[in-house]
This record gives structure tokens, C-alpha cells and sequence, in this order.
């Protein structure tokens, strides 16, 4: 059994009915946006921090914040491409409008949008939805995590020899975690798909372990509820706080522990 802690926000009933058809407006209205640039040779513009954006980015987060403002004037924004709006709202919409822009660039499918909304800083809400498939996973308050209709379900193991491990960059991992290339060679596969896709890949029970070496409070919030409510354990590298970080890991309960000790260089 699962006894780790929960940073998910508790949900209410009356919230759920509220808010889950606006995520779903949200990541539909996104998805019709996102799906106009791709494949169309955007014009690729780089960030203080050095990260790639483009008009889908800019263009998908603007109209989602345009929607809730219209909805929810009271509620707080914070996207990665617009900023932070009504800091101390009690709720937030948490926004990353292509979450993998440097697949998005290169023709790779596997991006997507984070919407989540916290309450009084906690996720209650999570949604991965994947422009290109359709696909909507959306993890209720670390209760449940539904794609559709179906409900998600990591599948768990207690042997590293039988994982299927993700991270987003491999290199960096590899400067930030001692253990890392020790960790990448006892799994029985690894690979670099990453992002939320990776995520998106734990949660309906693909991988064991999907990791990120670096990461902002628009790519964790909407990560964690989604993960809990699926049946994983989601912290930073180090075992801590996911919310509190700049980094994640989300992994099978039967493997959380000994994959924190091997990333340490234990």
C-alpha cells in the first residue's frame, strides 16, 4: 500500500462538477489552436532562460487565460508564456500551453498542454491533453486520474530489472544525479521520450519511472495529481516536496525508495 505523502489537494464534489468541463473546454480550445501551427514551419524564438517558444505556445496560453478570465475573473493565472495574475487568489489556473516545444519544432508528436488548477496552492485538478490525439488524461484531487471514461492505473513492480524508465534529458541527468547512469543501465529499458508524455505514459501504466532534471511550477502542478491519482508516487529527485522543486520524479511505489537511494549514488 501506498503510505507515502499526498500533494494533491483534497476535491470536493461540488468542485469537480464546476471546474472539469472548463479543463476540458480549456484543453479543447488549446488543442484546436496548437493543431493550426503544427507541421507549418513556425518561427522559432529563444527565452531569457534559453528554452525555445513559438506563436502556438503564446497563442494557445493567451486564449486560455482570455477564457478564464471571462469565467473566472477572481481566479488566478500563472502560465509559463504570460506570467503570473491575482497572486494570492484562492484558486489558480496553472497553464503550459506546449509542454515539449523542442518536439514541437522538430515534427515530434509527443507534446502536449498542462492545465491544472490549485487551491490555495495545491493542485486539486491536473490535465494532460495531447493535441494531436486527442487525448485528455485528467487526475481528480490524487483520487483517481480518468482518460475519457477509463480510469488510469500505474502498473507497479518491485524489481529495476523489470522497469521501463523515462527522462526527459539524459544528459543533464546525468550532471545532476550521480546515480543516474547506474540507475539507466539496471532498468530493463530506457528511453528519453520525457516531457508530459512521459508522464502521460506512467500513469496509464507504459513505464515505471519518468523523471525531469529540470522543471517549473507550470510543468509540476498539473504532473502531481495525475500521478497520485493513478496509483504512483510523485516527489522531486531527492524524495521531497514536488511542489516545492525544480525537479520531479514519478515512479511505482514498489521502486520510489531504491530509485531515490541509486539517483543519489547510493
Amino acid at each position: 500500500m501506498n503510505s507515502h505523502p499526498r500533494y494533491s489537494g483534497t476535491l470536493d464534489a461540488a468542485e469537480r462538477r464546476e471546474f472539469t468541463p472548463f479543463m476540458q473546454e480549456l484543453a479543447a480550445v488549446s488543442t484546436a489552436i496548437i493543431r493550426q501551427y503544427y507541421l507549418q514551419g513556425v518561427q522559432v524564438e529563444t527565452k531569457s532562460d534559453t528554452s525555445p517558444v513559438t506563436i502556438a505556445d503564446r497563442h494557445a496560453e493567451e486564449v486560455m487565460r482570455m477564457l478564464i478570465a471571462q469565467r473566472y475573473p477572481d481566479h488566478g493565472i500563472h502560465g509559463e508564456e504570460w506570467g503570473l495574475e491575482r497572486e494570492e487568489a484562492r484558486y489558480r489556473w496553472v497553464l503550459d500551453p506546449v509542454d515539449g516545444t523542442r518536439a514541437f519544432i522538430a515534427n515530434c508528436f509527443i507534446f502536449g498542454t498542462l492545465i491544472a488548477l490549485c487551491r490555495n496552492g495545491q493542485p486539486i485538478l491536473g490535465a494532460i491533453s495531447h493535441p494531436l490525439t486527442g487525448h485528455v488524461m485528467i487526475g481528480f484531487g490524487g483520487e483517481e486520474t480518468l482518460l475519457g471514461t477509463q480510469r488510469m492505473q500505474i502498473r507497479d513492480c518491485t524489481r529495476m530489472e523489470e522497469a521501463t524508465m523515462i527522462a526527459t534529458d539524459h544528459w543533464r541527468m546525468t550532471d545532476l544525479k550521480p546515480g543516474f547512469t547506474s540507475l539507466s543501465r539496471r532498468a530493463h529499458t530506457y528511453r528519453t521520450w520525457g516531457d508530459c508524455h512521459g508522464y502521460f505514459q506512467m500513469a496509464s501504466g507504459g513505464v515505471q519511472m519518468s523523471m525531469d532534471p529540470s522543471m517549473c511550477p507550470w510543468d509540476i502542478a498539473a504532473i502531481v495529481p495525475i500521478i497520485e491519482g493513478a496509483g504512483g508516487i510523485v516527489t522531486a529527485l531527492d524524495g521531497s516536496d514536488p511542489l516545492q522543486a525544480d525537479n520531479l520524479l514519478a515512479c511505482v511505489p514498489g521502486l520510489h525508495a531504491e530509485v531515490v537511494r541509486m539517483l543519489a549514488g547510493g
